[in-house]
Parts: C-alpha cells; sequence; structure tokens
C-alpha cells in the first residue's frame, strides 16, 4: 500500500525594498462588503481635530481571517516572550476614549450598540 503524499512546505522568495517607507497608524477603521475586508490605518494625534488615513488594504474574507489568525498567533508570542499586553478599560467606545481630548467637555451620549463596521 503506498502512503498518502504530503503536501510541499511552499517557500515564498519575498523582497522587501530597502527604501520602503513604514506607516506608523494608531487608529484602524474596519468595514467589509460581502466580497472584501476594508481595514483604513490612521495617524490620531494630539489636538489635531482629523486624523488622515494613510493606507488602505483590502482583503478577502478568507485573507482577512488568515491575518486575524496570524495576528492572534504573533500577539500570543509576543506575549510568551514580554509578558501580557494590557488593554484599556473600555467603558466608552474606542472611538470615544481617542476623540474625548478634541470634542472638548460635551456630555456623554448613550452608547450605541457594537455592529459589523465598528471602529477598532
Amino acid at each position: 500500500m503506498v502512503a498518502p503524499q504530503q503536501p510541499q512546505a511552499r517557500r515564498l522568495n519575498l523582497e522587501i525594498p530597502a527604501d520602503l517607507a513604514a506607516t506608523y497608524a494608531n487608529f484602524a477603521i474596519i468595514t467589509h462588503s460581502p466580497w472584501e475586508v476594508f481595514i483604513d490605518l490612521a495617524q490620531i494625534l494630539p489636538n489635531l481635530p482629523k486624523a488622515r488615513v494613510n493606507t488602505r488594504l483590502v482583503l478577502t474574507p478568507t485573507n482577512a481571517k488568515m491575518l486575524l489568525t496570524a495576528l492572534q498567533d504573533n500577539i500570543s508570542r509576543y506575549e510568551a516572550q514580554h509578558g501580557e499586553i494590557k488593554l484599556p478599560a473600555r467603558t466608552q467606545s474606542l472611538a470615544d476614549q481617542l476623540f474625548s481630548s478634541i470634542r472638548g467637555d460635551e456630555p456623554d451620549e448613550p452608547d450605541a450598540p457594537e455592529g459589523d463596521g465598528e471602529n477598532e
């Protein structure tokens, strides 16, 4: 009896240009359609009323889920090496936390229910 062949691991020859500029992002807006997942990355800077999206990723739902898995795996390895990453308490939405300094002292509005296309 012949054993079934195991799939060969595929090696990807990846080139990262030496002059590739890194983009810093501390804010992401994630939305989707039935066919794609969109991740808009931006920088929010103190005392500036506007955040500018500087990168847009467009992924298939399958590739977005694979990216999620890869991020989870990498965060797990990071935490195993450097300790748990502590997240701030979320008594407000992330957008409210990030933008509260530029909105001033407005009264708090009730939280909207979370759903598809929420900011993260």
